[in-house]
């Protein structure tokens, strides 16, 4: 029997995720193993140990546990936010005339604006429960530092965070509510580091990357006792947590007997996305359901669509492991677009695999457009949101169009990843018309590939 379907569908604490999901355990292809930059062999779990704490690093390696039970104390920080909405965007509809149904998944209930926490608190959790004094990290758009330092000021940890610089500038407020939190905050790449003090005098003046900022945090752990590095997109370990988001969303939708046609994300390392699809995409491995999935990514860095699919450094400064993933190539600096946390040179390789087969599918837009998504997105459905989940938003409106002309009644569900309240030097700049919109030439990508390590498989 069919139910009316609410403008929200809020689930009750009872029926929340009690387990995370962990995809790779349904995938045949199973993402490759992370490398030694320096031997080229699999990393062991001992080697991981030395930068990740040491129940992420099982986490990360495991490929057969389908589901991990959540610990208590990360279930009770989770209902401080959690079950986020899943809302029917019945205006936007509207507005488009469109015979669609669309759908939003929307994370931004929380003071980080972003579904980056629910990582955030899980790596936190696991830190101090390995004992240690604090942890580093990178942050781009800044949702990521600023979810982990609410995470660490929650547990007592310290933490320390290396900003991209463009987006440090750009975005201050971010940066006053990570410093609000305890959390010391570096623009990177920085003169503290001697990665950063390399990648300086390799490219002057450069805007910093998500990569800089990666190869500064690492350096900062490895070589401070008590610390371990922490990572809020692109590892498993980040998908894995992340799956709450899908799984609330399935539950929400099997519960009014909703069946999303097409399920859309935007694509930055892959944590957003990751999360959003994980258990449709389960189901469709199973061969138990059929769903079409959409990556979206910025034409400024596009991985997945004009990426190689080949082992590569995780970090410009190459100290970290070498991940087999789509990527433009370690040494590629993203021009200083708007959508900070999609700044990434390479995708998790978990998408990435499940992309290389045929899978997922990607498009790439120029940030102006995704601007005018957002713009329209918030007169019809009052909420700003960030850059980075706007790029979802314009696949969707896209997609919804297309139905319009058609008259497929398709079923759309997209992830708003958070607001956009902390973005608005981004906003400024798209509505007094100097946003400009940058692709890299074949020649730039070229360039960067052509330094790839060179690895086999």
């Amino acid at each position: 029997m069919s139910k009316t379907i609410p403008y929200k569908i809020y689930l009750s604490e009872e029926e929340m995720p009690t387990t995370w999901y962990n995809l790779r355990a349904d995938m045949k292809n199973k993402p490759a193993p992370l490398l030694n930059p320096q031997t080229l062999k699999p990393m062991s779990e001992k080697e991981l140990e030395a930068v990740f704490c040491a129940e992420l690093v099982k986490q990360e390696l495991d490929n057969d546990t389908r589901e991990f039970e959540i610990p208590r104390e990360i279930l009770d920080f989770y209902k401080m936010y959690r079950p986020a909405p899943l809302v029917r965007a019945y205006c936007l509809e509207e507005a488009l005339k469109t015979p669609a149904k669309i759908y939003y998944k929307f994370e931004g209930n929380n003071t980080s604006g972003s579904h980056k926490l629910n990582s955030a608190i899980a790596q936190a959790y696991y830190a101090k429960n390995q004992g240690l004094k604090g942890v580093t990290t990178e942050t781009g758009a800044g949702q990521w530092g600023t979810a982990l330092s609410m995470a660490c000021a929650f547990l007592g940890l310290d933490c320390k965070v290396y900003m991209v610089k463009i987006s440090y500038e750009q975005k201050p407020f971010r940066r006053e509510v990570m410093r609000t939190y305890g959390a010391s905050v570096t623009p990177s790449p920085s003169r503290e580091t001697e990665v950063g003090r390399r990648i300086l005098d390799a490219h002057p003046g450069t805007n910093g990357s998500l990569g800089c900022a990666i190869s500064e945090a690492v350096e900062k752990a490895v070589g401070t006792e008590g610390y371990r590095y922490v990572l809020g997109s692109v590892l498993n370990q980040v998908l894995l947590h992340q799956s709450v988001i899908g799984t609330e969303t399935k539950i929400a939708m099997d519960k009014y007997g909703i069946h999303p046609d097409v399920i859309i994300g935007c694509a930055g390392g892959g944590s957003n996305l990751g999360g959003l699809i994980a258990p449709f995409m389960g189901e469709k491995l199973r061969g138990e359901a059929d769903y079409r999935f959409v990556a979206v990514e910025p034409a400024s860095c596009p991985s997945l669509t004009r990426g190689r699919f080949a082992y590569d450094f995780c970090d410009t400064g190459m100290v970290c492991p070498l991940a087999k993933m789509y990527t433009l190539g370690s040494d590629f600096i993203p021009s200083p677009n708007h959508a900070g946390g999609l700044r990434y040179h390479g995708m998790s390789p978990v998408l990435s695999q499940l992309y290389h087969d045929g899978y997922m599918e990607a498009v790439s837009y120029p940030q102006t457009d995704v601007f005018e998504a957002a713009e329209r997105f918030a007169r019809t459905e009052g909420i700003l949101p960030a850059p980075e989940s706007s790029h979802a938003i314009k696949a969707a409106l896209d997609e919804a169009e297309r139905c319009r002309e058609t008259g497929e009644e398709k079923t759309i569900l997209f992830g708003l990843t958070g607001t956009g309240y902390f973005d608005m030097y981004a906003y400024e700049s798209f509505h007094d018309g100097k946003m400009t919109d940058f692709v890299p030439t074949d020649e730039d990508i070229e360039k960067s590939l052509s330094k790839l390590p060179k690895v086999e498989g």
